[in-house]
Parts: structure tokens; C-alpha cells; sequence
């Protein structure tokens, strides 16, 4: 195991050095920083000036080389909107992000697991009619209006929650609750369909034969060889709720990274952009490091050869 973790963790340098160069691509064509960053009363020596301090009059090889040193510093540049380092913002903003997407992944979970499990066991029943059509509207249903009606429903109508922002776990509820259903509606269906095919194997029909009881054979046989797919739908998610949960922050006015990106690509501050991507892909390829060794947690046949 620790060859594989050495050997994955040494690709990650190219990989980084891969999304350094689309990032690097990304900003200069989404037009000129001078002219983003400078009031259109500025003058051409104004505009000369900041070209020049910028490094922009160099030729593009060098300034590559130039933001590639400085972003292995963690340089990522000043945002010119906040005035402070774009890495620092970024970094202060992740464990708000971090939080949110912990809890959405708690409730999905404390969701999906019972639901997907009992939809398994209840194949064709009534039982299982109902919780696929919970699943199929719960992902069905946009997180933009989920969290509308979450705020109307139990903070102006019942006045329990409150409306927005990040502070105590009555702060976080909605906000989790909102990204967490549509997550669960699709680990349902996933545990479902993982169960029912570990079910039909010759191993579960022998531990029955042995006189095993039912609750044994699910859960110490079944559920736990089930868990494979379940892992990756969640570590893959984990990480898109990272970077991705800009509506829901939005809504609920989340200190988060996503709402910091929806204001630094509507104020074109490339700074904020370039050290966000940059974040969000290192979080991706170790979540991705992780996600391998807890196959091999859960099935022992699995190799890292």
C-alpha cells in the first residue's frame, strides 16, 4: 500500500503541472487583465504601466515560467478586488465549503444507506415502489428551488431556521439538507442496484444455506461488497461539492469557496480563479488517492498492483 499511495502521490505532479498550463491558457483568453482591472477613464500610459508591472508585455513562454515558479510558492497573485493574496482568500474560504459538503454528505448518506438497503431487500414490493419514486423526484428536483422552498417552508413560514449565512448547526441545516437530497436520491438507486446484484451471488445463497440469519447475511455479507461502487459515487461527489456548490451558497448566502468563485468570475479577478482551480484539483487527485485505498479496505481481493 504505501508503493501505491509514493507512486500516486508522484502523479500528481504532472497532473498539477497539466491544469497549471489550461489555467495558465483560460485566463489570458478571456480577455485583456489591464483592461479588466482599469476604470475605462484610464489613460494608455496608465494602461502601459500596469501592462508592464504585470509582466504582460513579456513574451507568453516567459510569463508561463514565471507563474509557474510563483504558483509552486503559492503565489497566485494579488486580487485586485480584495487586495490580499488569492490563495489566502481561497484558503480562508475551503472550510466553509469543507463543512457544508461533510453535512450534505451525512444527511445523503443517513438517507440513501436504509432506503437503498430496504428497496434491495423489498425488491417489487410496494415498499420498493416508494422509495424509487422518492429517489427518482428527489433528483429530479432542482437545488435552486429545493433551498427556496426549504426557506420559505422553515424560516419565514415557521420562523425555526434561520434564512442564510454560516454560523451555529441551525446555520447548516438547510443549506446541507438542500445539496444532501439530491445526493441520496442517487445513492438510493446505486446501493439498490449494488445490492440486488451482490444478492444473486452463489456466496449469499451458501452463508443462507448455512442456517445464517437474514440480518447477518445483509449486512456482514451483502452490505459490505456493496460499498465498492457506493465509495466512488461518494468520493466523486465529495469533490464536485467542493467546488461545485455555487447555487446552493448562493441561495443561502454561504461563506464558501463557490460563492467566492461566482463573484471573482463575475468581477473577472483571475487571481481568485487561477488558486481556486488550483485547490479544487489537488482536492480531486487526493480524495482520488483515498478512494483506492478503501477499496482495498473493503475487499481485500482488490490489489494495488
Amino acid at each position: 500500500m504505501g508503493k501505491y499511495v509514493l507512486k500516486s502521490l508522484l502523479q500528481v505532479i504532472p497532473v498539477l503541472f497539466i491544469v497549471s498550463l489550461i489555467v495558465f491558457i483560460l485566463v489570458r483568453v478571456t480577455g485583456d487583465p489591464v483592461a479588466l482591472m482599469l476604470p475605462e477613464t484610464a489613460t494608455a500610459e496608465d494602461r502601459a504601466v500596469l501592462t508592464q508591472a504585470l509582466g504582460l508585455d513579456q513574451p507568453l513562454y516567459t510569463q508561463y515560467v514565471k507563474f509557474l515558479g510563483s504558483a509552486l510558492q503559492g503565489d497566485f497573485g494579488q486580487s485586485f478586488r480584495y487586495g490580499q493574496p488569492a490563495l489566502q482568500l481561497v484558503l480562508e474560504r475551503l472550510p466553509a465549503s469543507f463543512e457544508l459538503a461533510v453535512a450534505a454528505m451525512f444527511f445523503a448518506v443517513l438517507m440513501a444507506v436504509p432506503l437503498g438497503v430496504a428497496s434491495a431487500v423489498k425488491r417489487n414490493t410496494f415498499t420498493d415502489l416508494i422509495i424509487s419514486g422518492i429517489s427518482v423526484i428527489g433528483k429530479a428536483m432542482p437545488n435552486f428551488w429545493m433551498g427556496i422552498m426549504l426557506i420559505l417552508l422553515f424560516s419565514v413560514m415557521w420562523g425555526v431556521l434561520p434564512v442564510s449565512g454560516r454560523g451555529g448547526l441551525s446555520h447548516l441545516i438547510l443549506p446541507a439538507f438542500t445539496l444532501g437530497i439530491g445526493l441520496a436520491a442517487q445513492m438510493t438507486r446505486l446501493i439498490r442496484s449494488s445490492m440486488l446484484e451482490i444478492l444473486s451471488q452463489d456466496y449469499i445463497r451458501t452463508a443462507r444455506s448455512k442456517g445464517l440469519g437474514r440480518m447477518v447475511v445483509i449486512g456482514k455479507h451483502a452490505f459490505r461488497n456493496g460499498l465498492i461502487p457506493v465509495v466512488t459515487i461518494m468520493s466523486l461527489q465529495f469533490t464536485s461539492l467542493i467546488g461545485g456548490t455555487l447555487i446552493t451558497e448562493t441561495v443561502f448566502s454561504w461563506p464558501g469557496l463557490g460563492q467566492l468563485l461566482v463573484v471573482a468570475v463575475n468581477t473577472h479577478d483571475m487571481a481568485i480563479v487561477q488558486a481556486a482551480v488550483f485547490v479544487i484539483a489537488l482536492i480531486v487527485v487526493v480524495t482520488n488517492i483515498l478512494t483506492d485505498v478503501a477499496y482495498r479496505l473493503l475487499d481485500p481481493r482488490i490489489k494495488f498492483d
